[in-house]
């Protein structure tokens, strides 16, 4: 990943961020979750035989679709043998076994005991499979793409953090994960970042029975939406809300309202995959930083505009300037 970024640096200066965050986090998904190997991103076909795995023909989209809205009929459908995927398909990753989360799932139908463990059925495989590409490959990415935003329209920022790299890691060493979680400036910078744009614009919760919260009734039944945009971007909890500033989230965060601060949700039904998402971002940005400067070019939307879509996203495609930190070139 990191020599193509640089030949791509080398001869066109200027990079589709909105592209490269995802195809990053695209890699990193495929690797965690799938038994595929990855040679890193180094062509213009880097990852592009991975949004296949999720581009579907008409039918299996319409049984998809059946099965969320009747999922009574799931017994029926595997008691005709009627799969979403080809058979081929599902032998070739049962045939796989290699330690990784489609494994992992796949071991579970493997369970003698069936009283103590429910063994997960080829839909639900699939089900699970699905919703871990869309949710780890889409909202990291852009997450990724803002956070390189920033840092472009930001050097000051961007410096303090190579620095606080430089320190931590030298000589371009390899980030691992008890590394990456000392490096509080880091730290920071995402968390004030994923404030500023937090993918998920709101959040929806069911109430599971009557309650009263300062006098307001709220029936058993009711669909609560939480504003996350709006409370990150709230006067009354944040100074300069509109203002990128990492040291808000300094050794002194512990006195921010949890409830005021939701990129993942809150207590127990926050985001399963958050600690995976940042780690995804945290290491994916300090390899990338150890190599590269971003810089905003003629092309970068200044104010950053964003779009009106449930997921948040940039008006127009984010495009910065790559600019090599120096002329060698380590070996990942």
């Amino acid at each position: 990943m990191i020599r193509g970024q640089r030949i791509h640096s080398g001869s066109f200066g200027h990079y589709n961020n909105s592209e490269l965050a995802p195809e990053i986090t695209a890699m990193v998904v495929a690797l965690c979750d799938k038994p595929w190997s990855s040679s890193g991103l180094q062509s213009k076909q880097r990852c592009q035989n991975y949004p296949i795995y999720f581009t579907f023909s008409l039918f299996p989209f319409i049984f998809l679709f059946i099965i969320a809205l009747f999922p009574f009929l799931t017994p029926m459908f595997e008691a005709l043998n009627i799969s979403v995927f080809p058979k081929d398909t599902i032998h070739f990753f049962k045939k796989s076994h290699r330690v990784d989360f489609l494994q992992l799932m796949i071991n579970s139908q493997n369970f003698k005991d069936t009283e103590s463990h429910k063994s997960l059925s080829d839909l639900e495989l699939v089900a699970q499979s699905i919703i871990s590409i869309f949710a780890g490959y889409e909202t990291t990415g852009s997450g990724l793409s803002f956070l390189m935003y920033e840092l472009a329209t930001h050097p000051d920022v961007q410096k303090k953090l190579q620095e606080e790299i430089d320190a931590t890691l030298p000589n371009k060493a390899l980030a691992t994960y008890d590394i990456l979680v000392q490096m509080e400036y880091l730290d920071m910078v995402v968390n004030e970042t994923l404030r500023l744009y937090p993918i998920a614009g709101r959040l929806e919760r069911v109430c599971k029975k009557d309650i009263e919260i300062n006098g307001l009734l709220i029936p058993k039944g009711s669909l609560v939406m939480v504003p996350v945009y709006a409370l990150h971007h709230e006067p009354k909890y944040w100074t300069e809300p509109k203002e990128f500033h990492p040291e808000r989230f300094n050794k002194n965060k512990e006195n921010i309202d949890p409830y005021t601060y939701l990129p993942f949700g809150t207590r127990p039904r926050n985001c399963i995959g958050m600690r995976f998402a940042l780690m995804n971002m945290k290491l994916a940005l300090v390899r990338v930083l150890q190599d590269f400067s971003f810089q905003p070019c003629k092309e970068t939307q200044i104010p950053m505009k964003l779009s009106k879509k449930e997921l948040l996203q940039p008006e127009k495609p984010i495009i910065v300037k790559v600019v090599p930190r120096d002329g060698s070139i380590s070996g990942a």
